[in-house]
């Protein structure tokens, strides 16, 4: 126990890819050098890598690999959006594998928006991918949009009605537009509505926060997230699921809570169903998180990880 936590505590291997369209991205590793390479996708769009997470992994047998994606965590500059899309997060990963002289074979893992760019990423390079790691599947198609921009009224309906209080319809673009201005009045009445979206559904008793300050963080993830959900994350109607033939021949795990509210479980099954090798895991537990899902994941991860 003491040899897994030493090493995620302490990468052996941090710093920067060279610059890019005007990004620097951040990157980790954890583990064993010469081990299987692991990479671990974080969420968002606007999150950042959590070294905690590496434990998912045997850290004797595997180099796991995490990076901030553009505009986010400890990548730089903090909160660009410009030049900061899905297809410029795919080129990322294939930029670092190269920096690190990884050349085969990985295992990719992924959660929410990490498992929507595990799958674009295997569906552009299937030679390249062991197997697929997956939970809180997000496919940003039509109907995970429909979901949050209408469907989700049905369960709450008052929460959705404030957060279309003034945006005319298209409660992306103009949220987007509040975020990305310079005025803090117009930036925290973003991050007080929309911004609060995932946290309402992933509650029995919602309610919007009222900050009357936000952090450089904050704001920085706000403003990737509503980016990308303004242009509909940068993809057609229905991307993945078009394109699942490509992932024929790979492995994929996909577990997922059958309440969440979030990403909603249709879009695992609907994922499930369309790959020939896929195994999917039910949670019985509400919300896009929970311990019960955490405890689902490192069981069955664990499993794919040390066969």
């Amino acid at each position: 126990m003491f040899w897994r936590n030493l090493f995620v505590s302490k990468p052996f291997n941090s710093g920067y890819l060279p610059e890019a369209d005007g990004h620097l991205v951040y990157y980790t590793e954890f583990g064993n050098p010469q081990g299987k390479p692991l990479l671990m996708l974080h969420g968002g769009p606007g999150g950042s890598h959590r070294a905690p997470k590496a434990k998912l992994a045997n850290l004797r047998r595997y180099r796991v690999i995490m990076f901030d994606q553009r505009g986010c965590g400890q990548s730089l500059p903090l909160g660009k959006t410009d030049n900061n899309t899905t297809s410029d997060l795919l080129e990322d990963i294939s930029r670092l594998l190269e920096h690190l002289k990884i050349n085969g074979k990985i295992v990719l893992q992924g959660a929410s928006w990490g498992s929507t760019l595990a799958l674009l990423w295997a569906q552009k390079h299937p030679e390249r991918v062991e197997k697929l790691l997956l939970s809180q599947i997000f496919l940003a198609n039509d109907e995970a949009r429909r979901w949050e921009l209408d469907d989700a009224a049905y369960f709450y309906p008052e929460f959705i009605e404030q957060m279309n209080h003034a945006s005319q319809d298209d409660i992306t673009g103009y949220y987007n537009r509040l975020i990305q201005s310079d005025e803090q009045s117009k930036q925290l009445d973003a991050v007080n509505h929309y911004g609060w979206f995932e946290r309402i559904c992933c509650s029995l008793t919602p309610k919007f926060a009222s900050f009357s300050e936000i952090s450089p963080e904050q704001l920085a993830g706000n403003r990737i997230y509503m980016h990308y959900a303004a242009h509909k994350f940068f993809l057609g109607s229905n991307n993945i699921l078009d394109a699942s033939r490509k992932l024929k021949d790979i492995p994929v795990l996909i577990i997922h809570n059958r309440l969440d509210m979030v990403c909603p479980f249709k879009g695992a099954y609907d994922l499930h169903r369309s790959l020939n090798k896929s195994t999917l895991v039910i949670v019985p537990e509400f919300g896009h998180v929970g311990k019960l899902l955490q405890r689902t994941i490192r069981r069955y991860f664990k499993e794919e990880l040390y066969d």
